[in-house]
């Protein structure tokens, strides 16, 4: 499924047998985007509020982004968003996606699985970077706390759906309180497409006070931490408790009022450079024109196939499925923009010729 000229949109299943819908754009070295729940993998190309996001990473990596569970192009039908259940989709993805080692980006909500995700699994990581996130949506609650968080959740109850945009631009407002009104009123159509108003109040609900906090001390992977100073959704404190606790992180304070940079912001050239510069150890030297762009485990099934053997082969040599050894090829051919048999036989030539 093509959502755009410039991504190919494919789905996994989670594994409680959710559908997630993920896309892959750009070229570089991988960085899979633990992304926000306002996501909605077609309709963010056309996005003022986005559209730099995956324009400008798609230059310095192959990023991986997907949709939540009940959100975007992913299955609606679901009322599980528990830790375990987005920790299990993330898993999916990386998984499915054919990333053997890879950077992880954690925005906004998606701080919380991938710090689970990052202390679970650190021999698959090359890095953690968290743009606007947190280890917990509402740390430390008091009472009042609590009684404007249990505000917000009604608000989005009772707001989301409605065709007037006066409670949706409460929201808009604080997420980008500088951005013009084309750009909020986009960002208003976004949470409308993004998901149903019984969905975002229940993943609201679910993901509000889960805290990642404990585990920040066991995060092993290089770290870059990017927050913006005088945000409004998820305080600039949140960022800088997130980056001090965690070893050896790099703290980047971005000078934005907005929770989502916007492209003419200075503040975004400052997020390209400090992303750009932090996966420029992730770049080794292709293997073939593109191949710069394959994970560890695509680049060796690759080079078997250059050696003459066979998936079967392939499949015993590595101890793989041959399900999974076809999934590598697949996505290395995808990777590399070659198709049909002969542009892929000349890929594999390439190969053999270049070791």
């Amino acid at each position: 499924m093509e959502g755009h000229p410039n991504q190919a949109v494919r789905f996994c299943r989670a594994p409680d047998g959710t559908r997630i819908a993920y896309a892959v754009h750009g070229h570089g070295p991988p960085l899979l985007v633990s992304t926000c729940w306002l996501s909605h993998l077609q309709h963010d190309w056309e996005s003022p509020v986005w559209q730099h996001f995956l324009r400008d990473l798609g230059r310095i990596a192959t990023v991986v982004r997907y949709d939540e569970r009940g959100h975007g192009l992913s299955d609606r039908d679901v009322t599980d968003f528990s830790l375990d259940a987005r920790i299990g989709d993330l898993e999916a993805v990386a998984d499915d996606a054919g990333l053997d080692k890879f950077a992880l980006m954690a925005m906004a909500q998606g701080g919380p699985p991938s710090i689970h995700y990052a202390v679970r699994h650190p021999e698959r990581l090359s890095r953690l970077i968290f743009y606007s996130s947190t280890a917990c949506l509402v740390p430390d609650p008091t009472p009042g706390d609590r009684e404007l968080e249990d505000v917000v959740q009604q608000m989005i109850r009772v707001g989301y759906g409605r065709d007037d945009s006066t409670f949706r631009r409460v929201f808009t407002s604080m997420m980008i309180p500088e951005g013009s009104e084309v750009q909020m009123r986009w960002l208003d159509d976004l949470i409308r497409h993004a998901c149903t108003a019984d969905l975002a109040y229940e993943f609201r609900r679910q993901a509000a006070y889960i805290d990642a906090r404990p585990l920040l001390g066991d995060v092993t992977v290089p770290t870059l931490v990017l927050h913006c100073t005088q945000e409004k959704v998820l305080v600039f404190d949140q960022g800088r408790q997130l980056a001090a606790a965690i070893p050896g992180a790099r703290f980047v304070a971005l000078d934005s009022p907005n929770h989502i940079v916007l492209g003419d912001e200075p503040a975004w050239q400052v997020v390209v450079d400090e992303v750009d510069r932090f996966l420029a150890q992730d770049r080794q030297g292709p293997v073939v024109p593109g191949a710069d762009i394959l994970s560890a485990r695509e680049r060796e099934v690759l080079e078997l196939a250059a050696d003459g053997l066979g998936n079967d082969e392939i499949s015993t040599r590595l101890h793989l499925s041959v399900r999974t050894v076809e999934r590598h090829l697949q996505n290395s051919y995808n990777k590399l923009g070659v198709s049909g048999r002969s542009a892929r036989a000349a890929a594999v030539s390439r190969m053999l010729s270049a070791r």
